[in-house]
């Protein structure tokens, strides 16, 4: 085992848990990254002495690959997780706040109480939700044709309001699959009620970083590929890769020169992957292409004091959709930074800053009237404008397999086919799966899960 050598490009979540994954195994990995830092599309910048995320990336208790991907490179104590799910909900000129929560009574009845008295919904459209959430426990995951419909239509033949769509369905749907329900997969919104919220108790408690990305993803991340024997080059762009001589092995075309590998895992973006492979792998780039992507815009807002009383808040009747503190994270000591993350950012992926900043101040005194009072000290903005793939109808038979026709090529990625949506769950799945299989055809055994 010694001898076998895997090639992985890429490194953010999918690419070092792949290059973690097939270390442990005992191959040898080089893993190959174009910019100075990993963790892809999870990273931190530093503005004025004041950290920040480039978004705000949560998980679930249910992310049981992500979980284990922290406690693999030693970051578990950079991570919170709630004691049981608590959501506080916010309507501009509204009070009080309104929670989605769960009891301890086994799922799905642990919601119930919390639909039951949830004040953004009328009486009539509460019981229809109450209904509707038996749907969709019995919606089966295995047919392929919910993939066909949109989340909406399958809401309004269930009898879901404009006003049920927006303050309860597409405030879980619209950061999950950064689509509104209109738009969003009907298989992909299903799976995350199901997995998410439906079938254990404890599946949608809410978690994050308490520090920065970089720091939790990025730097424990290159510590624990180096202490595991991984030989890791940042810097490193690629240019493609191809079969090796007489088909045996592959070669990564990178910066510095050819790389040999028995194997290579390739963890990039979807619009890179086609055109970084010979025909032969047989990607069908058209397919690939036909993904798309969708943008997500976050705001950094930075005070003079304390305006929000919450870890995070999830807004109704408002353009803020979710609003995290992140005060301490991004070392302030006195005032407040909040984080506001925008899904489905078509809307204001082009706007300028100072527009952003004119709008959004606007909406925050509206959703938290402490801040009239408090002095805007910072607003910055942040943009992925191919933040996830598009998670729409006819998605599931776009994304590739692990495997391609070239024996020894393998795709990571939440773009890739892992049963998940594009999250960070769904790129350490990718990367462990992409892991068994190289090792696998390298002719090893694998231990790990």
């Amino acid at each position: 085992m010694s001898q076998r050598h895997l090639a992985v490009v890429g490194g953010g979540l999918a690419g070092c848990a792949a290059a973690l994954a097939a270390a442990d195994a005992g191959v040898r990995v080089t893993l190959l990254e174009a910019r100075r830092r990993l963790g892809g599309a999870t990273f931190s910048f530093q503005r004025d002495g004041l950290w920040f995320d480039n978004g705000q990336h949560v998980h679930l208790r249910c992310c049981t690959a992500y979980r284990a991907f922290i406690d693999r490179i030693g970051a578990a104590h950079m991570l919170t997780m709630q004691d049981r799910l608590a959501i506080p909900v916010m309507r501009p000129g509204q009070k009080p706040v309104q929670w989605i929560r769960r009891t301890n009574l086994p799922a799905p009845f642990h919601l119930i109480r919390s639909l039951a008295t949830y004040g953004h919904l009328s009486p009539g459209e509460r019981l229809r939700v109450g209904r509707a959430v038996l749907g969709l426990m019995r919606l089966d995951l295995c047919d392929g044709s919910l993939d066909q419909r949109t989340f909406l239509d399958w809401l309004r033949h269930h009898g879901q309001s404009d006003n049920a769509v927006e303050s309860l369905w597409d405030l879980i749907i619209l950061p999950t699959l950064n689509l509104p329900s209109s738009r969003a997969s009907l298989w992909l919104a299903a799976m995350v009620f199901k997995v998410g919220l439906l079938h254990e108790r404890t599946a949608g408690d809410v978690g994050y970083t308490t520090t920065t990305l970089g720091r939790a993803h990025g730097d424990q991340g290159l510590k624990a590929l180096r202490n595991a024997g991984v030989e890791v080059r940042l810097g490193e762009g690629v240019a493609g890769v191809s079969t090796g001589q007489g088909d045996d092995g592959a070669v990564v075309h990178s910066r510095s020169g050819p790389v040999h590998a028995d194997a290579v895992i390739l963890a990039v973006p979807h619009a890179q992957a086609a055109s970084m492979v010979p025909r032969t792998a047989n990607l069908n780039g058209a397919q690939l292409s036909e993904l798309g992507s969708v943008p997500i815009v976050n705001l950094h807002v930075i005070y003079d004091r304390t305006v929000m009383e919450h870890p995070f808040v999830a807004g109704v009747g408002t353009p803020l959709q979710w609003v995290f503190d992140r005060t301490q994270s991004a070392g302030m000591s006195d005032g407040q930074v909040l984080a506001i993350s925008l899904s489905s950012a078509d809307p204001y992926i082009n706007i300028s800053t100072g527009d952003l900043r004119q709008r959004f101040a606007r909406e925050v005194v509206r959703v938290f009237p402490r801040a009239r009072e408090a002095r805007l000290l910072g607003f910055y903005a942040t943009r992925e404008h191919q933040a996830t793939f598009c998670q729409g109808p006819g998605s599931l038979a776009l994304r590739p397999q692990t495997p391609t026709h070239m024996p020894n090529l393998f795709l990571a990625g939440a773009w890739t086919h892992t049963g998940w949506p594009a999250t960070m769950e769904g790129a350490v799945r990718s990367g462990n799966k992409a892991a068994r299989e190289a090792v696998h055809s390298m002719g090893a055994g694998f231990c790990t899960d």
